[in-house]
């Protein structure tokens, strides 16, 4: 029997300890629990099954511990409990054919899990990109003859010659449905539908995941570097969020609001691997082991997102994953490559690439361009760093004020008034990825933007390097692209964050594209104005602007992220080209560089230091002097709660998990000397216990309890509980000298949920996760 969280599916799998096993049942019941079981939790039901007892006290130590919500669990005695089961089904696989065969399984488990990850991660990202499409377009019209197509499709399908910009007989506007006729009629009908359905869409997200799975809200990957560090929170990947999540992102992202479904595409492939992981006995009842799978599903999540299944892989292992052996690596790189190979198959885009803003270059850049892409990583590390700092900001004040009571009035709020400033600007009306698409391509030849009204439209005159004058085309463009940098930016500082599923790679990505593009004319028009700057180093056309896109949207993005090798492959393999990779490290680490001086952390530690998440990152330095008698429980002279091996009594042993807390106790020979025996968990006691009583009945509050092989001589106590099973006696212990950051390897290392302190065998106290946090925080 597991206790379940109210606000969605427990995160440990359904597990019971005897009787009929959830594995070993039909599939119809199965089914039945997979299907009820988070409505079940939700209502705070405990689900009592038929025949559930516990046959055994082992059982608990040689089965499988079920974590409590909002806990770290033990990576040591997880990993080794599953060393100790290969190793029991290779020595007994000659045994029987079906041995044999449960071995063969268990070898290839972990191989057919991540494939079902990739391949479902594949369909719902396709799913995904249609349905965003389709409700992005519905603000401004729909398909009369089929209303479930986009506008593309719809025009498409059109037999009508006339096809302007998408517009055709066959797509109606619904100015057209209310019968506007003149031009200022339809455009002020279409705004004030732009504005009403971005409201309405939001709002309907907003009140999904408020409802019925808050987890769903914000992006989700703090939450997932959490509990990949091997944390505990219940609901974060149940089938609710799944749902919620990928519908309420498609409502976010066709509001308008300045937000992306990529890092919400990530949390969503997270809680597919949570999901899948259910079915296969070695990872749902172990949950270090189900984190190998969450990692690969986290690369499966970027792999669909940008197209990218290495850089998926490198995102996996620079920013999320805690712990990555290299059988994970294989794993990680198959899951991302079958996810990828899945979307490519389906192809929503309808096009030859798994993005819809692939580009490709064909110009090579120059030496002389070191200096503006350097230059744009600075900028990028400076706007990242106030964008941080602003959206940490405004969490706070979130949180601290009326303001996060009402969290569908605020996204409704933010969406009309991000709907009201976005829709005279051509740039922050249309949609994010066409925005990065137009910002990051060259122009030539018969392109019509305003961005590309250069002066070789009207004449054919021969300019240095290939390189025209701007015409007032791109003056007016590069106005509008100031206002609509401001605009974004700003927006997004207050929307990441909002309880509504909200990523922020693709704005950070087109915020930093604008920056990009207006460095790129304004380079290109100095090249123009003094050629000497190019003389022996062009060749017939050398400076691209959308090249300055590309470099200025991964330099914002490495800053608000401090994302390097993994953003840079992503954005190698989204431009294509090998030639334009030490651009993007120039400007990628010089953001870094500049952010870090600015601003500590990115945005993914910042918010998970706001939420007060117990993740110890493993790339932070540690810089105390302290020790362990500086942190360790209790001080000299406090109180110390202790077991003692033997002549404990049921009565002291219940009072004491009345009284304390504690997730945990250590047990000692006696409570004069403080000789270190072991350590039991408080959920193995409970546990225990209940079996004690359930099984025995003769327990009363005068039995005693021995946790050693004692025999007691006295023939009055016969009567004795024996837990030595569910002892560690391989503890962990340092002294009270050892270095801070010694013992802060320690806990990254072997993730640890505690350490115990000792001076030659004598307990002195404890350290657990929490209070090193705490320690590093304060000093």
């Amino acid at each position: 029997m597991t206790s379940h969280d109210r606000r969605g599916i427990s995160f440990s799998s359904e597990v019971e300890f005897g009787g009929t096993s959830l594995y070993t049942s039909s599939w119809f019941v199965r089914i039945k629990r997979f299907l009820w079981s988070d409505w079940e939790a939700e209502q705070g039901i405990q689900m009592q099954r038929p025949g559930e007892v516990l046959t055994e006290p082992d059982e608990m130590q040689q089965g499988f511990t079920i974590y409590d919500d909002f806990h770290t669990i033990d990576w040591v005695k997880d990993l080794s409990r599953d060393r100790r089961r290969h190793r029991f089904l290779e020595l007994h696989r000659r045994d029987t054919w079906r041995k044999k065969l449960g071995f063969l399984w268990d070898s290839g488990a972990a191989w057919i899990c991540v494939s079902l990850v990739g391949l479902l991660c594949g369909c719902v990202s396709a799913f995904l990109d249609i349905g965003t499409g389709w409700m992005v377009d519905l603000k401004s019209g729909f398909c009369k003859d089929a209303f479930w197509f986009n506008q593309e499709q719809c025009c498409w399908m059109s037999n009508s010659s006339s096809f302007d910009d998408g517009d055709c007989e066959e797509w109606t506007t619904w100015a057209e449905l209310l019968g506007a006729t003149k031009e200022t009629q339809t455009y002020y009908l279409q705004y004030l539908s732009y504005v009403l359905l971005g409201g309405f869409m939001a709002s309907l997200a907003g009140f999904f995941v408020q409802t019925f799975a808050p987890y769903a809200g914000g992006g989700g990957i703090p939450e997932l570097k959490t509990v990949l560090s091997g944390f505990i929170i219940r609901g974060l990947l149940g089938k609710w969020t799944l749902i919620i999540k990928l519908f309420g992102v498609m409502l976010a992202v066709a509001s308008g609001l300045v937000l992306g479904k990529e890092a919400p595409l990530v949390h969503i492939a997270c809680c597919i691997g949570n999901i899948v992981s259910r079915f296969f006995p070695k990872y749902c009842k172990n949950e270090a082991k189900k984190r190998e799978i969450l990692s690969a599903a986290a690369a499966a999540g970027v792999s669909v997102a940008f197209g990218a299944p290495i850089g998926g892989v490198l995102f996996s292992l620079e920013e999320v994953s805690y712990y990555f052996p290299p059988k994970t690596l294989w794993r990680t790189f198959f899951c991302a490559m079958v996810a990828a190979f899945v979307l490519s198959t389906i192809n929503p885009f309808g096009n030859d690439h798994m993005i819809v803003f692939y580009v490709e270059y064909k110009t090579p850049w120059i030496i002389i361009e070191i200096f503006p892409f350097v230059f744009l990583g600075a900028l990028g590390g400076i706007f990242a760093a106030a964008f941080i700092k602003a959206n940490v900001f405004w969490c706070k004040l979130r949180k601290e004020t009326a303001l996060g009571k009402y969290p569908i009035v605020e996204v409704t709020s933010v969406a009309l008034l991000t709907a009201l400033l976005s829709f005279p600007n051509p740039f922050t009306r249309m949609e994010t990825t066409k925005l990065i698409t137009l910002l990051v391509r060259d122009c030539g030849k018969g392109h019509s933007t305003d961005l590309c009204d250069y002066y070789y439209i009207y004449d054919n005159r021969t300019t240095p390097y290939g390189i025209y004058q701007a015409g007032q085309g791109v003056t007016n463009a590069s106005i509008l692209l100031v206002l609509a940098f401001i605009v974004k930016l700003c927006m997004m500082m207050i929307t990441v964050g909002m309880k509504i599923p909200a990523g922020l790679y693709i704005p950070s990505l087109a915020i930093g594209a604008i920056m990009g593009r207006l460095v790129g004319i304004g380079v290109e028009q100095i090249f123009y104005f003094f050629p000497i700057l190019g003389e022996g180093l062009c060749s017939e056309h050398c400076i691209m602007p959308g090249l300055y896109g590309m470099v200025g949207a991964a330099a914002f993005l490495g800053g608000v992220t401090r994302m390097t090798v993994g953003l840079v492959v992503i954005m190698f393999e989204v431009t294509g080209g090998v030639r334009y990779i030490l651009p993007l490290m120039l400007a990628v680490m010089t953001s870094k560089w500049v952010g870090d001086a600015l601003c500590k952390n990115g945005i993914f530690e910042e918010l998970i230091e706001l939420n007060k998440y117990p993740f110890l990152d493993i790339k932070e330095e540690v810089e105390k002097l302290t020790v362990a008698a500086d942190v360790r429980q209790p001080k000299d002279g406090e109180t110390f709660t202790l077991l003692t091996q033997d002549g404990m009594t049921v009565g002291q042993l219940e009072k004491i998990l009345m009284e304390c807390t504690f997730n945990g106790f250590p047990i000692v020979v006696s409570e004069e000397g403080r000789h270190l025996f072991g350590f039991v968990l408080r959920r193995d006691l409970v546990l225990a216990l209940d079996h004690a009583k359930r099984t025995k009945s003769d327990v009363d509050q005068t039995t005693l309890i021995s946790f050693a092989d004692m025999s007691f001589q006295d023939e009055n106590h016969y009567n004795i509980i024996k837990m030595k099973k569910i002892v560690n006696m391989a503890t962990i212990t340092v002294t009270d000298v050892t270095p801070m950051e010694t013992i802060t390897d320690i806990f990254r290392k072997l993730g640890l949920r505690h350490l115990l302190v000792a001076d030659k065998g004598t307990l002195l106290g404890i350290i657990t996760k929490k209070d090193l946090l705490h320690h590093l925080k304060d000093h």
